[in-house]
């Protein structure tokens, strides 16, 4: 996909990027992108991928600006919380006065068991930054059952941590990449994990785990560097450490395990 005058210069600092250069931008404005949730994750996601020239983004959420969202979510602004306008149309508009070349598609709706395939069909790529588990689990099993590679994030008061999940692939040893319920097995117990409006969070925080989300998406896009999948990086921002983890592929887990029972998502409705 050739880039015009006009994307020359504005992606000038990527293209000379020996690793990235002409061919990588062009893939990036090739590719659609699908962000769940135009929160305090989605909010640096948007911003950067958009900046970075990702060709077709989607961003799913279907709620509206508040006040409270701003402290983190800086994509939004304080006329919009007063307009109680909703976040995919702040996006939007954010998105297109940064980088008019970006097509966003707004998806103003839950994701759930009646829409998750059809939606996430429609992209390349994942990001994921809704903020409770059933979401989660449910962009996971869809992502897989899809054939989608999916880059994921979670955080909490003060702690983050990032993974990338391709189980629909193969690792160089043969076994299935693992998915995310070979992290989690299933859905966490309603109220075992407060939420963000429960216990608060960091505004900062999600900016910088956001930040690293797209880069992870934009590597993907790329085939440049080290995927994330089969690894986890963990964030403690209160002593400032990062820690990275291997993830295993687990045989029992029921998704993409050797005897899996999830085929489709009939167990979210």
């Amino acid at each position: 996909m050739a880039l015009s005058d006009d994307e020359i210069e504005r992606y000038a600092r990527h293209i000379v990027l020996r690793e990235l250069g002409g061919p990588g931008q062009q893939r990036l404005k090739a590719a659609k992108v699908l962000v769940i949730g135009a929160g305090g994750l989605g909010a640096p996601v948007l911003l950067y991928l958009a900046g970075a020239g990702v060709g077709t983004i989607g961003v799913v959420d279907d709620d509206t600006v508040s006040l409270s969202n701003l402290q983190r979510q800086i994509i939004h602004s304080t006329s919009g919380a007063t307009e109680k306008t909703a976040k995919t149309d702040s996006a939007a508009a954010r998105i297109a006065d940064l980088n008019p070349n970006v097509n966003v598609i707004t998806h103003r709706t839950r994701l759930d068991a009646s829409n998750a395939l059809d939606i996430i069909s429609g992209y390349d790529i994942v990001a994921d930054g809704c903020d409770n588990f059933v979401t989660r689990f449910l962009v996971s099993d869809a992502c897989y059952l899809l054939g989608k590679i999916l880059v994921s994030a979670a955080v909490g008061q003060f702690d983050a941590q990032l993974s990338t999940f391709k189980p629909h692939l193969a690792q160089a040893d043969g076994t299935p990449y693992p998915s995310y319920r070979c992290l989690h097995t299933d859905i966490p117990p309603d109220g075992m994990v407060p939420s963000c409006e429960e216990a608060g969070i960091i505004g900062a925080l999600t900016g910088v785990i956001g930040s690293m989300q797209a880069m992870e998406v934009i590597k993907e896009i790329a085939g440049i560097g080290d995927s994330l999948a089969g690894r986890m990086v963990m964030y403690d921002a209160l002593s400032a450490r990062f820690m990275v983890t291997k993830l295993s592929w687990n045989p029992d887990n029921p998704l993409n395990g050797r005897t899996p029972t999830i085929t489709d998502l009939s167990a979210y409705k």
